[in-house]
């Protein structure tokens, strides 16, 4: 059954984490309204060594559409997006990785961008919303920031990999993670090997 999620990759490192989650959720069929802060973008470029001059060009190339999905991106000055309104009908959002100033800017109140608004939006409607922050050490801000947005209803899945399924490969502790998130968003996967299995 087609599900609709709103992913966010923010300029934390990690852009791996949320380009294999969109992978993930398109391989199963599943629609998905993508916002890559600018950020994000540099991640893509420093990190994964992506050519990003030709955006249009990299979504069709790392992003393929399968199985009757539909990937729609958005920029974060697209207020016009569907996942703008609470009117929409989204079964979740993940934000992955989530940088400080997003978690910021979400746990505030904020709404300064789409992706701001988006995750507001999912807060109040009582939607699924996911943060997978990924920065290291944490101070009390972060900390706090974090603590606001789990008790107005929002989850925080940080970026820690578990090493009980033996990872053989960058890759494996990647779908770790991933596997993690699909977990929580209620999507069915065959990322890793469960304990006990």
């Amino acid at each position: 059954m087609k599900k609709i999620f709103a992913v966010g990759i923010t300029g934390a490192s990690g852009g791996i984490y949320g380009v294999t989650l969109v992978q993930q959720l398109l391989l199963a069929g599943h629609k998905v309204h993508l916002i890559v802060t600018e950020a994000g973008w540099q991640v893509f470029k420093e990190e994964l060594d992506w050519d990003t001059t030709d955006r249009d060009k990299l979504m069709k190339k790392h992003f393929p559409i399968e199985n009757n999905a539909e990937l729609h991106y958005h920029t974060l000055r697209d207020f016009n997006a569907p996942i703008a309104s609470g009117s929409y009908q989204c079964d979740g959002m993940i934000i992955i990785p989530c940088s400080m100033g997003t978690l910021s800017g979400i746990a505030q109140g904020a709404s300064g961008n789409l992706l701001e608004r988006a995750a507001d939006v999912m807060l109040k409607e009582r939607k699924k919303l996911i943060l997978v922050p990924r920065e290291t050490p944490l101070h009390a801000i972060h900390l706090e920031n974090m603590q606001k947005v789990v008790q107005a209803g929002g989850q925080v899945l940080p970026a820690m990999p578990g090493f009980y399924h033996k990872p053989k490969s960058l890759e494996d502790i990647v779908n770790f993670l991933v596997g993690k998130a699909l977990d929580n968003l209620g999507v069915e996967h065959h990322l890793f090997t469960r304990w006990g299995d």
